[in-house]
């Protein structure tokens, strides 16, 4: 298969470098990264060892491939898939945090969109260099439920390269999961600048549980069906299986990026507003962080 990864940061160049392994793979990227890729290949470190020779490039317009891996930042999917528009592809699969991001490409692809959610850790150590911190899974499916061809196309491919792959005809219930376990890991760990496993234990514990368990609550106004259990159980599985590691969000407030905090607790906050329901755990996070931004960001537009 052909596929192309467009947002080759941490999760895109480590699903990427592995579908190198079986398939013809090109990265869309930053520079050096993109640079040192083309030059000297891509080496994979920590849980897999191995070095692939993806092609690589800063230009994601007008390529052509079976499928397009997204993995760009929410706030940078809509000139993502402007840019995609200009090429051709079969199928789009979104690997991104948050919310909407599928409805952003629908509209400007004409081929069909699959979610995924990946639990795969991943650390872009230098350029060309990214480190593998954890073994996971990709789920995916069609974004709005039910079976899907194309879904079971993709699955086995990714299979075909070592990827723990499933397809699941319950995507809308798989997103909201993943959203109410990045509400309650990403900003706690990042305004406080601990790992993972720091939710795990108080004082963190409460103030994730309850970001977790509001979304879940917003989930279930919505007709998702999503119980707290199930949330607050996700969100122990993950937060014990990636305890060592750096949330995302942690990672952007280090080097001083926007985050994708409207995609996560903010999309959460919106959806309360408009369904009549109080978040204040979910509301207080997202001001913080948004304060944050606002100090620390030079443009909240900037970034990728």
């Amino acid at each position: 298969m052909d596929i192309v990864v467009f947002g080759a940061g941490s999760l895109g160049s480590l699903v990427g470098g592995l579908l190198a392994r079986e398939h013809d793979v090109t990265l869309v990227a930053r520079d050096p990264h993109a640079r040192v890729v083309t030059e000297r290949g891509l080496r994979i470190e920590n849980a897999v060892q191995t070095t692939v020779s993806p092609e690589a490039t800063t230009d994601g317009r007008e390529l052509e491939a079976d499928l397009a891996l997204v993995t760009v930042k929410s706030f940078d999917t809509e000139s993502a898939a402007t840019a995609l528009a200009m090429g051709q592809f079969d199928a789009v699969l979104s690997l991104q945090n948050g919310m909407g991001n599928e409805e952003v490409l629908s509209a400007h692809l004409e081929c069909p969109v699959l979610a995924g959610t990946a639990t795969y850790g991943a650390a872009l150590r230098e350029p060309g260099v990214v480190a593998c911190t954890g073994l996971g899974e990709i789920v995916l499916g069609a974004p709005d439920g039910g079976s899907s061809a194309v879904a079971d196309v993709v699955a086995t491919a990714f299979s075909a390269a070592d990827l723990e792959t499933t397809v699941s005809t319950e995507m809308p219930r798989r997103r909201w999961e993943k959203l109410a376990v990045n509400a309650g890991i990403n900003p706690v760990t990042a305004l406080a600048d601990v790992r993972n496993g720091a939710v795990l234990e108080s004082p963190a514990r409460p103030l994730a549980r309850a970001a977790t368990r509001e979304t879940a609550r917003v989930a279930r106004a919505g007709g998702v069906r999503l119980s707290n259990r199930e949330a607050l159980a996700a969100l122990e599985s993950v937060a014990t299986a990636t305890a060592e590691n750096t949330s995302s969000m942690r990672q952007d407030f280090v080097a001083g990026r926007r985050t994708e905090i409207d995609a996560i607790n903010g999309f959460v906050l919106e959806r309360a507003r408009e369904q009549g329901l109080e978040v204040p755990t979910n509301a207080l996070l997202t001001g913080l962080v948004r304060t944050w931004e606002s100090e620390n960001v030079t443009s909240r537009s900037a970034g990728r």
